[in-house]
C-alpha cells in the first residue's frame, strides 16, 4: 500500500498550498493532485523525485510511510522555499562553513539488532547517541560499527563507518564504492563489483579470504553508502617505510661527518 496520496495532502495542507498551487510547482494538472490524494492514481517516478527533492524528503518515505507533523518538522518541511541567490549575491564559501559539524545518529554494534527492528521508528533513531562530524552529506546519515575482518585491510574491525542514505525506491549505486546494506539479520558491508539483471548485486569483500557474493537488492531494509571511516587503530610503519627512515638516518649521519658537524639529535 502506498501512502503517497496521504503524504501529498499533508504536505500541501501544512504548507498552505491549494491543489492548484501544488500542481503548478511540479507542472501538473490540478485534477491530478486530487486523484493522487484520493488514491485514484499515483504520480510518475519523475514527479515523485521532484516532490521529494523540493521538500527535502526521500521517495522511500513518501511511498512507504504516512508521515506525521513532527516528522515533517524534522525534515525542515516548513522552511520557506527561497530562490537561489545570484552569483553576485551569494556569499563566498569559507573554510569554517565547510567544516560545520553535523549530528549523525550512531548505531553501536551492541544495538544493531534493535536498530534492525526499529529503523523506521523516528523516536528511536532520534534517541541514538549522536556523533559530530564535519561533513556536507546532508541530514540523512548514519554511523555504524564495522564487525569482522571482511573489509581488511581497507577497513578494520570496530572502525566507525560514516554513511549517507541511498534512496531505496530509486537506488543509484556505483561500482567500486563501499555500501552498508541493512538486512533482517545483519549489516553487510561490501564493495559493489557489478550490477546484474534481476536486481542482483555482485559484492566483494576487500579481504581476499572472503568470496564474492550475489545480493538481491529488495532484501535490503536500508542502503547506505560509506563515505568515510574513523579508527582508533594505529598501524605500524610498513617495512618499506622503516627502510626509508633508516636510509635517511644514515645519509644524515654521513652528511654530518663530511661537514664536520655533530649529527642531528636523535641520530
Amino acid at each position: 500500500m502506498s501512502y503517497v496520496g496521504k503524504n501529498i495532502r499533508k504536505i500541501r495542507t501544512v504548507k498552505k498550498l491549494s491543489q492548484a498551487a501544488f500542481a503548478e510547482l511540479f507542472g501538473l494538472a490540478r485534477p491530478s493532485v486530487g486523484a493522487y490524494e484520493e488514491g485514484r492514481s499515483e504520480p510518475k517516478m519523475e514527479t515523485l523525485l521532484q516532490i521529494a527533492q523540493h521538500f527535502g524528503l526521500s521517495v522511500d518515505l513518501l511511498l512507504t510511510k504516512e508521515l506525521t507533523i513532527n516528522e515533517l518538522y524534522r525534515f525542515d518541511i516548513f522552511k520557506p522555499q527561497q530562490a537561489a541567490p545570484s552569483p553576485a549575491e551569494a556569499p563566498a564559501p569559507t573554510a569554517l562553513a565547510d567544516q560545520r559539524p553535523q549530528l549523525t545518529p550512531y548505531v553501536p554494534q551492541a544495538r544493531l539488532l534493535e536498530y534492525i527492528v526499529r529503523h523506521h521508528d523516528t523516536a528511536f533513531v532520534d534517541a541514538l547517541p549522536p556523533l559530530t562530524f564535519p561533513h556536507q552529506l546532508g541530514p540523512a546519515t548514519r554511523a555504524f560499527d564495522l564487525n569482522g575482518p571482511d573489509m581488511a585491510p581497507t577497513l578494520r574491525h570496530q572502525d566507525v563507518l560514516l554513511c549517507c542514505r541511498v534512496d531505496k525506491a530509486l537506488p543509484r549505486l556505483h561500482s567500486g564504492r563501499v555500501y552498508a546494506l541493512l538486512t533482517p539479520s545483519r549489516l553487510l558491508v561490501r564493495r559493489l563489483h557489478e550490477q546484474l539483471p534481476g536486481q542482483l548485486l555482485r559484492l566483494r569483500a576487500d579481504n581476499p579470504d572472503y568470496p564474492s557474493q550475489d545480493f538481491h537488492l529488495p532484501d535490503a531494509l536500508e542502503i547506505w553508502e560509506v563515505h568515510g571511516s574513523f579508527s582508533t587503530y594505529l598501524r605500524r610503519p610498513a617495512l618499506l617505510e622503516e627502510r626509508v627512515a633508516s636510509l635517511e638516518q644514515q645519509l644524515a649521519q654521513l652528511q654530518s661527518r663530511l661537514d664536520g658537524t655533530p649529527p642531528p639529535a636523535g641520530l
